[in-house]
């Protein structure tokens, strides 16, 4: 992708055909891509890790909302339960690995441990170092039973995080987004700086790597995600076939109820009213 004048707009922003037209291509690769993973029995995992408003959601529905939810699902999981604490750390997350055929989107995974709750204090600092170390080992172990683990940080700079907050408050669609956990971490980016890179000395191994993407210019980043996450698995095109429909068979002697028996939605829209 260049940065020809075609490409962007005034502002150095893709162009909103050129992104639309460039989604699209990426998508269909998409299906082939799940196709391949259900036929094949393959095993993927996902990783979306990154910093309150860095885009992890906008990629994640980007890769999902053209895929069968049967074979790409996302999972996004809230605070644990006081059950949940007592638990092996991982535990909570080994329900949600894929089968044979799957591919699992984590949005936020375990490594909360070693993000949010390392900087808001929910964690212990021997819970946090028990992470730091145990990490390598359970990737390993879910890599040797046939799980492809794909990881990745999005990066976003401290100006853009805070223009998106203020969108965020600026818009009632969008609002819910801000959290008063996000709202509090505004005042803890160095924290989170540490936060971030400690994990990476510890997990960004080569057996499980970390791909960083920078995330301030929001189209960019879902298209760089999405061609790297096809580039990393080498499938094959194994979608349907086109079919040919049979005619419908016609129906006799059968006779439907009146329609005016039936509860309609009121049509406002075509109506005016």
């Amino acid at each position: 992708m260049g940065n020809s004048a075609d490409f962007l707009n005034k502002h150095g922003k893709i162009r909103n055909s050129i992104y639309e037209e460039k989604l699209k291509t990426l998508q269909i690769e998409l299906v082939k891509l799940q196709e391949w993973v259900k036929a094949e029995g393959k095993k993927v995992v996902v990783i979306f890790e990154g910093r309150d408003a860095a885009g992890k959601g906008g990629v994640i529905k980007r890769i999902t909302e053209r895929l069968n939810p049967r074979v790409v699902r996302v999972v996004a999981l809230g605070v644990p339960t006081e059950k949940e604490k007592t638990q092996w750390y991982f535990q909570r997350y080994v329900p949600h690995l894929p089968a044979a055929g799957e591919m699992v989107l984590f949005d936020r995974s375990w490594y909360n441990r070693a993000g949010v709750e390392r900087v808001m204090g929910f964690c212990t600092d021997d819970e946090y170092w028990d992470f730091l170390r145990a990490c390598p080992n359970f990737e390993k172990m879910l890599i040797r039973a046939g799980i492809t683990i794909i990881k990745y940080w999005f990066s976003v700079s401290e100006e853009e995080q805070e223009k998106r907050f203020q969108s965020r408050l600026a818009d009632p669609t969008k609002r819910w987004k801000l959290s008063p956990m996000d709202v509090k971490s505004r005042g803890l980016w160095v924290e989170y700086s540490k936060a971030k890179d400690d994990m990476f000395s510890y997990t960004d191994t080569k057996l499980c790597p970390w791909y960083v993407v920078n995330a301030d210019d929001k189209k960019r980043a879902r298209l760089n995600t999405i061609h790297h996450l096809l580039r990393l698995i080498p499938y094959e095109d194994l979608t349907p076939k086109p079919m040919d429909l049979p005619p419908r068979k016609k129906e006799k002697g059968y006779v439907r109820p009146p329609m005016q028996e039936q509860t309609f939605v009121p049509d406002i829209f075509e109506t005016g009213e």
